[in-house]
């Protein structure tokens, strides 16, 4: 007897903080009609004699145009419906890039754009994400990705009392208020500064280099950096 067998892919969702708000990379889909949106987080179908995570390497490779960044498994989503197309199960990633290094993809390939991750919810319940870019507004997301954003959200807020997931998301070099940002920004909310970076030292998890921010009308801040 044989059996109908589904194909199998992988997407990636890439996540950064820019100008404060969390912000998703997406690829502009040229057959919108036939699979529900105009944009959609990177993807690609694993081949045959490929392990996932070469799939995701290969993927961030080839659409993307990068290599070395943090890469975790999210979840397998595999709802019957979710690609129009066929049966498709999408083992999901997401992955933690400094700004700087997703505006160089956008400005190389126009299919790419970055755009800011909305939610309407708090904390680490919730639903679907919306995606919205300066110009045109919000954009109309393919398959389950609106969904799949909203779980990052979830995951990344979920991560952050326990691990140091939260660096990845700034240059080698940094300051405490950056710190602080890119917090805010994964939570959608404010934090009390004297409080939050007593808890963040307290961690142990990043170190002064002695060393101090150029170009500030202030009094210059100090640089920190992973230990």
């Amino acid at each position: 007897m044989t059996y109908p067998k589904p194909a199998v892919a992988v997407d990636l969702a890439l996540i950064t903080v820019f100008e404060g708000k969390l912000h998703c990379l997406l690829m502009r889909r040229h057959d919108a009609e036939t699979v529900g949106g105009d944009w959609a987080i990177p993807g690609g179908y694993v081949h045959i004699e490929e392990a996932i995570e070469a799939t995701a390497r290969r993927v961030l490779r080839d659409k993307v145009g990068m290599s070395d960044v943090y890469l975790e498994q999210l979840f397998t989503y595999g709802a019957p419906a979710r690609d129009p197309r066929e049966r498709v199960i999408s083992v999901t990633h997401f992955a933690l890039v400094a700004a700087d290094q997703l505006d160089q993809v956008t400005a190389e390939n126009e299919d790419l754009v970055l755009a800011e991750i909305r939610t309407d919810w708090d904390g680490e319940t919730g639903g679907i994400a919306s995606a919205i870019h300066p110009d045109a507004g919000t954009l109309t997301l393919a398959f389950d990705h609106a969904f799949i954003l909203g779980d990052v959200v979830k995951r990344l807020r979920g991560k952050l009392d326990y691990t140091n997931v939260a660096l990845e998301l700034l240059p080698a070099l940094f300051t405490l208020r950056q710190v602080q940002e890119v917090y805010e920004a994964i939570l959608g909310k404010q934090l009390t500064k004297p409080a939050f970076r007593r808890k963040l030292l307290d961690r142990k998890s990043i170190k002064p280099t002695g060393k101090h921010e150029t170009g500030s009308a202030f009094r210059p801040a100090e640089l920190y950096t992973r230990i």
